[in-house]
């Protein structure tokens, strides 16, 4: 699957078994003679050897930098040890770097890759589900700063993305259920027939039935991919991607990590969903078809156990306000959102407190 930007071209490729041939698709990439591989101490045990045989089989030489998993470890400081592994190496700018693992090794790994000799190619290798459907593609990177998430960071577009989906049968259930939340987010925005369709397959998506992940894949990497195409660098239409968001990024923050990335989201669209009601712009219904959705993907739609309070002001704290103004994606159907920047502080407030329940 092609993704066309206006200086720059890539394939998102999904097939099972990808992932021995790693060192084949690299060698196609790039002329260099070493590839780093960055992953985690939760992924690095299973995967990381795999790639790095596919790499020498291909004649290519594989260097690996392993940060400690966990999104408290998504900072600059933790980036440290990986500069200092890949100048050691004497990478070049040719040298690719491969981002092996979830959604924050995939940020983290492209920021390194923006910022190392000024900027090398770098390739995404998702083994979770929600950094299949969507941090893989877009080229957003970076890492967290203690007033908020993501707020250190450059765009840097993969010159591929590689996507095994065998590697979700070793998914931990709690981060597959965080993928779907991306994967209801996206039909949510876009697709009302995939909402549908999700509806009636959830089961099978929970129960890892790796067929049907790889259609659902591949149906929310068509969705992400066509957003990224329209708007590179979120200057308008890319931004329908954080329905959920604002809510989801501040409750990360308050929590200090301790709600998943697809926990806060499932929250910020079931409290993004509320706030849509109170606003007129869609029926009570909707409501309930988006929260029933969550929860059948035993996903969070309620009990917030955070402060309102220190919601709202995290919310104030998001890389999304604009003018001082929060900006909300909102729906008016399923299948499509807006972005509304006049929605009172009372407004948002309900639609935080409406969480508690």
């Amino acid at each position: 699957m092609p993704v066309k930007l206006e200086r720059e071209r890539y394939d998102i490729t999904i097939r099972r078994g990808l992932l021995a041939e790693i060192g084949a698709r690299v060698s196609k990439l790039s002329n260099s003679k070493k590839a780093a591989i960055v992953t985690d101490s939760t992924v690095g045990p299973y995967y990381a050897k795999i790639v790095a045989g596919s790499l020498r089989s291909a004649g290519i030489e594989p260097i690996t930098a392993t940060i400690q998993a966990g999104e408290e470890h998504k900072a600059l400081a933790d980036l440290a040890a990986v500069f200092d592994a890949l100048l050691n190496a004497k990478i070049e700018r040719a040298t690719p770097v491969l981002a092996l693992g979830g959604g924050m090794i995939g940020d983290m790994a492209g920021f390194v890759a923006a910022t190392v000799l000024r900027g090398v190619p770098f390739v995404q290798v998702p083994t979770t589900l929600l950094a299949m459907v969507d941090a893989s593609v877009g080229g957003k990177t970076g890492v967290n700063h203690s007033t908020g998430k993501n707020l250190i960071g450059a765009f840097h577009q993969p010159i591929a993305v590689l996507i095994d989906p065998d590697v979700l049968r070793t998914l931990p259930e709690r981060e597959l259920r965080g993928g779907l939340a991306e994967c209801i987010k996206h039909d949510i925005i876009r697709d009302a027939e995939g909402f549908a369709r999700l509806e009636s397959n959830i089961s099978r998506a929970l129960a890892v039935d790796l067929d049907y992940l790889a259609e659902l894949v591949e149906h929310n990497v068509a969705i992400k991919a066509r957003v990224v195409e329209a708007d590179p660098f979120e200057k308008g239409e890319r931004a329908h991607l954080n329905f959920g968001h604002t809510f989801g990024h501040a409750i990360e923050t308050v929590s200090h990590y301790s709600y998943s990335h697809g926990q806060c989201v499932a929250l910020g669209m079931a409290a993004a969903a509320t706030l849509a009601v109170d606003l007129g712009m869609i029926d009570d219904d909707s409501r309930k078809r988006i929260v029933s959705l969550i929860e059948k993907a035993k996903l969070p739609a309620r009990g917030l156990q955070l402060p309102v309070r220190d919601v709202m002001d995290a919310m104030h704290s998001d890389k999304k306000v604009k003018g001082g103004r929060m900006r909300f994606i909102l729906p008016d159907r399923i299948g499509h959102v807006v972005i509304r920047d006049d929605v009172s502080a009372e407004l948002v407030t309900k639609a935080v407190e409406s969480l508690r329940g």
